[in-house]
């Protein structure tokens, strides 16, 4: 869903500036991004959408890989 407003994400961004490239910064945006997966998956299940719920399981599965990949090597490595 968010991937099809992309004019508008571009034009916030080019005057927003670019995001931060840290690797703080970059685990929390993917936090962002899984935790808005979830929401995007729920609403496909409370529409009874079970095939769209079904195909979001692989690009979870990958942003939550790069959570935790980020997670052992960024700024939380220290506590995991």
């Amino acid at each position: 869903m968010a991937s099809r407003k992309q004019d508008e994400r571009l034009a916030f961004w080019e005057s927003y500036g670019e995001p931060d490239a840290d690797p703080a910064a970059r685990w929390r945006s993917l936090l962002y991004e899984l935790r808005h997966l979830g929401a995007v998956r729920l609403e496909q299940h409370r529409l009874g959408q079970a095939a769209a719920v079904r195909d979001s399981y692989a690009g979870v599965a990958a942003v939550l890989a790069a959570v935790l990949a980020a997670a052992l090597t960024g700024p939380l490595s220290r506590v995991v």
